[in-house]
């Protein structure tokens, strides 16, 4: 599997939890951490943890590892490391501050299906 085909995994996980704004960023050449970025929310702290927990699951029967999970407890901005992919599940209003597509303003959308 190829790393756009593991975001597109992960953005169909968060939109069969209803996840909200489902948006792929390829940031490959604009940064070293990451060549994708999944972006979505929720619109409460258990809608996150769900989406977090639906993605996780979905990659890991994929065969996809997980290197690490950041924020879950808290839920209002969790973070999936899969390597190459991150994985943003935020809370609605942190969403709206931090404002991800902005700041990678000049990354291409990947078309998400």
């Amino acid at each position: 599997m190829n790393l756009v085909e593991i975001a597109r995994l992960a953005a169909d996980a968060a939109e069969e939890k209803k996840a909200q704004r489902v948006t792929i960023l390829d940031i490959r050449g604009l940064s070293v951490i990451a060549d994708y970025f999944v972006i979505c929310h929720g619109n409460s702290e258990t809608q996150v943890q769900a989406i977090a927990t639906g993605v996780k699951e979905k990659l890991e029967e994929a065969g996809v590892p997980i290197k690490g999970v950041e924020g879950f407890r808290e839920a209002r901005w969790v973070l999936l490391d899969l390597g190459d992919v991150v994985v943003h599940v935020f809370h609605k209003d942190e969403r709206d501050f931090y404002d991800l597509e902005r700041l990678w303003g000049d990354a291409q959308q990947v078309r998400v299906q």
